[in-house]
């Protein structure tokens, strides 16, 4: 796969995330440097702590700054295209969803480039994938979507652990990327469409007085 075919992959990545987190800033009625703050800081965010983490430094928008400028141009127009959506939150859901499946695959690839084993490269591939979204929630006063019982994370996983194992196996890298992109967003897709979401924690009754005194003894 040319570097350069990659490099739009993941810059049209960006431009997704960017809009996700200028959507936020949207709902969350900001001026247009929110828009921009919100849309660079998810766009970024998971592939500078992937860097970060890989020892890749400068991180990548550093090296090359056309990526912070794609984020920043695309949420500038967002502030004046933001309402043409009959809903944003949907809207949001949705191109989360795809940035979710192309970053997924994008981190692996890059921390495999950088040496990294399989296990640690479907780690990376998770944390591009997720942790832009997470800066963007929290900046926009949201519940992360990480932390909900929704299926996400683990949509991320899967195509990541996807793209990693056809790697792993000789597999075409157009091909790996196809499938890990197809395989995070379908399970992504039909999470939200159906309303999956993973079994949550629940507290069992607290003892009596009675209780804990017998197990005392």
């Amino acid at each position: 796969m040319p570097t350069s075919w990659l490099m739009t992959l993941d810059w049209f990545g960006l431009a997704i995330f960017a809009v996700t987190g200028a959507l936020v800033a949207s709902r969350k009625r900001m001026d247009i440097f929110g828009f921009m703050l919100l849309g660079a800081a998810t766009g970024i965010g998971g592939g500078s702590l992937r860097d970060v983490m890989l020892g890749q430094l400068p991180v990548f928008w550093v090296k090359e700054p056309a990526a912070l400028a794609i984020c920043l141009v695309v949420s500038a127009a967002t502030f004046f295209l933001a309402h043409i959506p009959e809903s944003r939150y949907r809207a949001l859901l949705w191109l989360d969803a795809a940035g979710l499946s192309l970053f997924c695959v994008v981190g692996a690839d890059k921390a495999l480039e950088a040496g990294a084993g399989g296990f640690i490269a479907v780690a990376m591939g998770v944390t591009t994938a997720t942790f832009g979204g997470v800066i963007r929630d929290i900046l926009g006063g949201e519940s992360p979507l990480v932390l909900r019982k929704e299926v996400y994370v683990t949509a991320a996983l899967a195509g990541a652990s996807a793209y990693v194992s056809l790697a792993a196996f000789g597999a075409a890298k157009p091909v790996a990327t196809a499938l890990g992109f197809a395989l995070c967003f379908v399970i992504r897709a039909l999470a939200l469409h159906y309303g999956w979401s993973l079994p949550v924690y629940r507290a069992r009754e607290g003892r009596t007085m009675e209780e804990v005194e017998r197990l005392g003894r």
